[in-house]
């Protein structure tokens, strides 16, 4: 699926971009079947990813763990080359915060667990959730029930403690969905507590409304902050980018290539296919004066050591 900016670029820097690209991770793709409208299947999205020579890719569905069906594609797809993974998105269709959700998803071979995204009471009454033209489902759904893991007394709930116990156990990742930076860092802290030791943090300034000094704490409790890159890049379908590339230069510079990671975000219909939307950020990177070897830390070894592939 060709783009704009791929039709006339230099075979050179084309083989150089592609090249960067051999052996990156994908920690946050939206292929199908989802109830939100998307644009390629996992089967294509694993077939792609594995063409252009990434070892892995994550699957993210707001409302199940398609654990199964990464399982399942592992071994009839295994000859790719590529791993899948998918984990546990604990929102309203999965009960929430779900101990048992976890526990299956886990026994299933879920390689993260999500706090909830669109469940979150964060992301209900962000402007960004509602007004800005967030995805929606195909068909029309029943309301949210919104979720915060925090108590009224401000202390993490002691149901989302149980989780985050199951996590340090079987030493999985923990994201901190669509929470509210300061949601994230009051469970980051506890689940830290509690021996997690795999964090993660997905597009902090979209919905998450981290600040500059959010970050700094997140990365100075272990945590690995993940851009989705669909955000500042400007795509085939699109005349330019939501936000300017120059604001993912400033956020890398914020917590530092170490603790950087770049995922597509990508699979909605309308919307480019990772691969690239890939090819398309290491170039804006590469503009931004980041160097190959920055690149490659950013969208592979980062990844695989938060995966444990490392």
């Amino acid at each position: 699926m060709a783009t704009k900016w791929n039709d006339a670029i230099d075979p050179a820097l084309m083989e150089r971009i592609n090249g960067l690209m051999v052996g990156a991770v994908d920690l946050h793709c939206h292929s199908g079947p989802s109830v939100m409208p998307r644009c390629f299947n996992h089967i294509e999205a694993m077939t792609e990813a594995a063409e252009a020579g990434f070892k892995a890719m994550l699957i993210k569905d707001h409302y199940y763990s398609a654990t199964p069906i990464t399982e399942m594609l592992n071994v009839t797809h295994g000859h790719l080359g590529i791993t899948l993974f998918s984990g546990v998105p604990l929102n309203n269709s999965l009960g929430g915060f779900n101990k048992h959700a976890v526990d299956h998803g886990i026994a299933l071979g879920a390689k993260l667990v999500w706090m909830p995204t669109f469940s979150s009471r964060n992301h209900i009454d962000s402007d960004h959730g509602i007004k800005a033209g967030f995805p929606h489902t195909s068909k029309k759904m029943i309301p949210f029930d919104p979720l915060t893991p925090i108590d009224d007394n401000g202390e993490v709930k002691d149901e989302v403690k149980v989780i985050l116990d199951m996590i340090a156990e079987h030493d999985i990742i923990l994201s901190g969905g669509h929470l509210h930076a300061t949601e994230i860092i009051k469970v980051f802290e506890e689940a830290k507590k509690r021996g997690v030791k795999r964090l993660l943090v997905n597009h902090p300034t979209f919905i998450i409304n981290a600040t500059h000094d959010h970050l700094r704490h997140l990365v100075s409790i272990g945590a690995y902050i993940e851009h989705s890159f669909c955000m500042y890049i400007k795509m085939s379908r699109k005349e330019k980018a939501m936000f300017p590339p120059e604001e993912l230069h400033e956020l890398i510079q914020v917590v530092g290539v170490d603790r950087t990671i770049l995922a597509s975000d990508l699979g909605q219909a309308n919307n480019d296919h990772p691969v690239d939307g890939f090819r398309n950020v290491i170039n804006t990177c590469m503009k931004l004066g980041w160097s190959d070897a920055d690149i490659k830390q950013m969208i592979s070894t980062n990844p695989l050591a938060l995966l444990g592939m490392d």
